[in-house]
């Protein structure tokens, strides 16, 4: 349900169009909860922070607090891992699960992002909890329109190291049936702090990078041709540069990550380098309906930061061979990732069998590539190959006036290659006195075939012209993270050493990846809700039940992966009223919880851990006002609460603090663009950052007060 700002100020309501189901419908025809972010929104979030997952967070119910870092890490949507797209391309890399994807999209070439809930497999593996699909900015016929938007960020802790400058230049126009658009963005930040005034870490999660000490660039180019009214043709390209250099390493032992003073940062720099292709033809002429192919071409180059043996939260390193000082120089990885494929959508009206029916159908071919190392070149999990073939089919029938159903299936095929590799050497601890070695160890591979229909069956019935009441169930199918898997093949006591003696092993002992391989992992989502305006009020109510029996939990303690029968249940509310012409409240909330069956009895005896759920309770109360000089004033609420839930049947509890924040940011007509002054945690509260603290079980306190000044000036 989409809640723009503007149009409550002027009450014109359009037609919301989604493409969550592949081919574009009205939202009321949707039988799932849709929301859409659109351009005036993601401005406003954009003087707050440049980071889309802040975003997400704060106007998304269901989606779990931002880290405010480069890493999504722990970041959850429902409970479960969310498919982040740019214009129907996917940027995850399922092979092997790294978490930096969303946090560096730019939002300025960003036209709107919709956000379908609940598990699907309309767009290939990865959306078991939903998926986001940013929709870049369109071109304008005519005349270049150029807009430069630039922004200057500080912790009030300490201006002067803090600053963050960014500069956005983007450039829109066409003529002659060409149209073209240009938007590039350079950013960069100081150090980071907390509420207290101290400096955070530039890694406090363990290998996943901060939210400070770097540059960040973004572009985002494409050209387009309209061969007629009904013919197009487009290509596009989508890089993401980044560089994070920290000075210190991390302090994980005590009470909270904190920079290390005493230990300089001895690796190589944090890096990102990914660089994304398509082209795109679209004929809605087409013999058989509405007709899209799309071809992409995805290449990722991914560093993380280098780390140190600290026990209990980074008890397994690398070895260097040295017992003395046991972490290899080399303990740091670097992911590489290509996937390129092609999808074709045909949306075929049927009205010559019911009026108004609708088949969309198609098939998807992709193809991956993904393999992550050490600085030194030595592979830590087998190098991995996979084609996937999918064909689908989606019908949409109004069986009466008021109710609509659709129904589909989607049979997806996965060849699985499994490259043999030699896992290197790990140095590991049990407890500050106790520590073994895990010697190098061949992991064998293969090749290997999963496969499995998924099913989806929905409707919505129109209660009111302006009231729908929604429901249905959807089906998610993806394998785990394989290469989070083989990374930790060999990964125990069975097959460990003492310290002084490293080659224990018998000669020849190896592990097969057959006996290590996760089972693929089927989700089921059920889910109801009602949506829709009563005069000046529109908003939406929904709740949701998903359940898998091949859940995958990660134990960061004992560095261990596991899957098991699981269920997420959780209700979400989202509202807006235009009190006046002039002010608007609105809010959205989420409570969601999760248990699983920690011993694999059959019975659900335990809550999730809070990596994947940190809060129960999140929610955002806002309020806008408009002045008759076109100065707008919003304040925000950002609360969440705590979580003390046992994760096992030991009782082990990772206590999450509460917390509530209240941001404020004015925005006014200067010299014909639009300054703006915002403030984020306005009080400059210190309270523990939900997901970044659940990454690792280890507190991670969140960013103090803010200042972000701006301009924006479109020619």
């Amino acid at each position: 349900m989409a809640l723009p700002a503007q149009a409550q100020q002027t009450q014109v309501l359009d037609e919301i169009t989604v493409t969550a189901t592949r081919a574009a419908r009205p939202i009321e025809q949707v039988p799932t909860t849709v929301q859409v972010i659109e351009r005036a929104e993601i401005e406003q979030q954009l003087q707050f922070s440049a980071n889309p997952a802040v975003a997400l967070s704060k106007l998304v119910p269901g989606y779990s607090a931002s880290t405010e870092t480069i890493s999504n890490a722990s970041e959850s949507y429902r409970g479960r891992s969310l498919l982040v797209m740019i214009d129907g391309v996917p940027l995850n890399t399922p092979l092997r699960d790294v978490s930096r994807i969303a946090s560096l999209i730019d939002l300025n070439s960003v036209e709107r992002i919709e956000v379908a809930s609940g598990a699907s497999s309309l767009y290939g593996a990865g959306a078991t909890g939903g998926t986001v699909n940013f929709i870049t900015r369109r071109p304008v016929d005519g005349k270049p329109q150029v807009t430069v938007s630039s922004t200057l960020r500080a912790f009030t802790a300490n201006p002067g190291n803090s600053l963050a400058p960014e500069v956005s230049v983007s450039v829109l126009g066409g003529q002659n049936g060409f149209d073209y658009s240009v938007i590039a963005t350079g950013r960069a930040a100081g150090r980071s702090y907390d509420g207290a005034g101290r400096e955070l870490p530039s890694d406090a999660m363990l290998g996943q990078g901060g939210g400070d000490r770097y540059w960040n660039g973004n572009l985002f180019a494409r050209l387009g041709y309209n061969f007629d009214a009904s013919r197009r043709f487009e290509v596009s390209a989508t890089m993401i540069r980044l560089e994070q250099n920290p000075q210190y390493n991390t302090l994980y032992s005590g009470t909270y990550a904190r920079p290390d003073t005493s230990s300089l940062y001895s690796g190589s720099s944090v890096m990102e380098r990914t660089s994304s292709f398509q082209a795109r033809y679209t004929d809605t002429s087409f013999l058989l309906g509405n007709l899209s192919v799309q071809g992409f071409y995805n290449d990722t180059n991914k560093r993380f930061n280098y780390s140190t043996y600290s026990y209990p939260y980074n008890s397994q390193v690398y070895y260097s061979g040295n017992p003395a000082s046991p972490t290899s120089p080399a303990n740091q990885t670097v992911l590489h990732s290509t996937r390129y494929g092609v999808n074709a959508t045909v949306d075929t009206p049927l009205d010559f069998l019911w009026r108004g029916a609708r088949l969309t159908w198609g098939a998807d071919a992709m193809r991956d590539h993904t393999s992550q190392e050490l600085v030194d070149g030595r592979q830590v999990f087998t190098p991995l190959a996979q084609t996937t073939l999918a064909g689908f089919t989606q019908l949409q029938v109004p069986v009466a006036d008021r109710l609509t159903v659709r129904g589909g299936i989607r049979y997806e095929s996965f060849a699985l290659t499994v490259s043999d590799y030699t896992r290197p050497d790990i140095y590991a601890g049990l407890s500050p006195a106790m520590v073994f070695l895990l010697p190098a160890l061949k992991v064998t591979g293969g090749s290997f075939n999963y496969s499995a229909p998924t099913y989806n069956l929905g409707a919505t019935f129109k209660l009111t012209d302006t009231i729908d009441l929604y429901g249905g169930f959807s089906q998610g199918y993806a394998l785990p993270d394989i290469g989070a898997f083989t990374r930790r093949a060999g990964s125990t006591l069975a097959y460990a050493c003492p310290v002084m003696m490293p080659a224990c092993l018998p000669a020849g002992t190896t592990v097969s990846y057959s006996s290590i391989a996760p089972r693929a992992q089927l989700v089921n989502n059920y889910e109801i809700g009602i949506r829709g305006r009563i005069g000046a009020f529109r908003g939406g109510l929904a709740g949701f039940v998903s359940t898998s029996n091949n859940g995958v939990t990660f134990d960061p303690l004992s560095n261990t992966l596991s899957q098991q029968k699981e269920m997420i249940y959780g209700i979400e509310f989202q509202g807006e009223v235009a009190v006046s012409s002039a002010l608007t409240l609105g809010t959205n909330m989420t409570y969601r919880e999760g248990r699983y069956d920690s011993n694999k009895d059959g019975r659900l005896d335990s809550w999730l851990p809070n990596n994947r759920i940190a809060n129960p309770f999140r929610g955002t109360l806002y309020g806008i006002y408009r002045f008759d000089n076109d100065v707008a004033l919003r304040v925000e609420g950002v609360g969440f609460t705590a979580r003390e839930q046992p994760i096992n049947l030991a009782g082990t509890i990772y206590k999450i603090r509460p917390g509530f924040t209240v941001n404020a940011s004015v925005t006014a007509p200067v010299y014909g663009g639009q300054a703006f002054l915002a403030v984020n945690n306005l009080f400059d509260t210190l309270y523990e950052n939900p997901s970044a603290t659940s990454v690792r079980n280890l507190t991670s306190y969140a960013w103090g007060r803010t200042v972000t000044a701006g301009y924006r000036r479109t020619f």
